[in-house]
C-alpha cells in the first residue's frame, strides 16, 4: 500500500488487486488486469473494424494471438539491454520475482510486434499494411489505457514540476528525487497521465483520418509521426528513462521515428494527390500477394 497524492488528491493504492489461493498465495496485480484491459479493448476495436481495413478477422487473430507473447519478450529484452540489469538465473530475464513480470519497455513490444505482425501477415497471407493500419489504432489503445498501470505501481514519473498543486508524489517520487538531487517534497511531473491523454487524442484524430484513409499504410505512418513527437517531448521530462551514455534512448528513437515517418508520409501523400486516378483508393506499396490476385481477377 503506498500513499499518492496527485493534483492535491490523496490516495491510497495497493499494486496488489487480489490474491489467488493457489500454493501459498498467487498474488494479481491491478498493471497486468489494467494491461490486460487496453488488450481487450484494442481486440474489440479490430473485431469491429476489420472490414473497414479490407482484412480478414480469422487470419487478423492468429497474427494477434502470435505476435502477442513475442511483443512482451521483446519488451524485456529491449529493456534489458538498454538497462544493463544483470541476470543471474534464466527466470530473472522473464523477471519472476515478489512483483511478478517486471522491466518492459514499450518500445521493445511495439518493435517486436511490427517484425514478428510482419512475418505473420506473410505467413497468413494477410495484407501486411493494412494490418499494420489496424494495429496501430489499437496500439494507441492499449497504450492509453496500459499507462495507468504504470500509475498504480508509481512510475513512469518525471522531475518536478515546480509548482504547489501541479504534480504528483508518493514514496516511489521522494525516493527517486533524493538519488537524483531534486526536493524531495516536491511534485513529480505525471508523465504517465500526459502519454495517457496524448494517445487518447491521437487515437481520436488519426482514427477519424482512417475512415478517408489516401493509401494502405497511412494510419500506422501517422501513428509513429504522433507517437513519436509526445514520447520525445514526455521522455525529456522523465527521471527513469533507459540510456546510452548521456542520451535517452526512447527519447533519440522517438525523434527518429517520428522524422522519417513524417517525411514518408509526405512523399506518399505526394504521390497520391499525382495520381491521375486522384479521389479513387491506391495502394502505395503493393505485395507480391497483391499481384497475384489482381492478375487473377484479370484472367477471370
Amino acid at each position: 500500500m503506498q500513499e499518492v497524492t496527485i493534483f492535491g488528491i490523496h490516495l491510497k493504492l495497493n499494486p496488489i488487486a487480489f490474491t489467488l489461493p493457489i500454493g501459498n498465495g498467487w498474488d494479481i496485480y491491478w498493471y497486468g488486469i489494467i494491461i490486460a484491459t487496453g488488450f481487450v479493448l484494442a481486440l474489440i476495436f479490430a473485431y469491429k473494424n476489420y472490414k473497414r481495413f479490407n482484412l480478414d478477422i480469422d487470419r487478423v487473430l492468429d497474427v494477434i494471438l502470435v505476435t502477442t507473447p513475442i511483443s512482451i519478450l521483446c519488451a524485456r529484452t529491449y529493456y534489458l539491454i538498454f538497462d544493463g540489469e544483470k541476470l543471474e538465473s534464466f527466470s530473472d530475464f522473464f523477471g519472476f520475482g515478489n512483483s511478478g513480470f517486471s522491466g518492459l519497455a514499450i518500445y521493445g513490444a511495439v518493435m517486436g510486434a511490427f517484425v514478428c505482425g510482419l512475418i505473420m501477415c506473410k505467413i497468413r497471407r494477410v495484407k501486411v499494411l493494412d494490418m499494420f493500419d489496424l494495429a496501430a489504432l489499437g496500439f494507441l489503445i492499449g497504450q492509453a489505457i496500459g499507462r495507468w498501470g504504470n500509475f498504480v505501481n508509481q512510475e513512469a514519473f518525471g522531475g518536478p514540476t515546480n509548482s504547489s498543486w501541479w504534480g504528483m508524489t508518493s514514496e516511489n517520487v521522494r525516493s527517486d528525487f533524493l538519488l537524483n538531487g531534486y526536493d524531495p517534497q516536491a511534485l513529480a511531473h505525471p508523465c504517465f497521465l500526459y502519454e495517457s491523454v496524448w494517445c487518447i487524442i491521437g487515437f481520436f484524430i488519426i482514427n477519424k483520418f482512417s475512415k478517408n484513409r489516401k493509401f494502405s499504410g497511412q494510419v500506422v505512418l501517422m501513428y509513429c509521426v504522433w507517437y513519436g513527437f509526445g514520447r520525445a517531448i514526455i521522455e525529456l521530462l522523465r527521471t527513469d528513462s533507459l540510456m546510452i551514455g548521456r542520451l535517452k534512448v526512447s527519447c533519440l528513437l522517438s525523434v527518429v521515428v517520428c522524422i522519417a515517418s513524417a517525411v514518408l508520409l509526405y512523399v506518399f501523400l505526394k504521390k497520391y494527390n499525382g495520381d491521375k486516378n486522384e479521389g479513387n483508393y491506391v495502394p502505395m506499396i503493393v505485395t507480391e500477394q497483391e499481384n497475384k490476385e489482381t492478375e487473377s481477377n484479370e484472367d477471370n
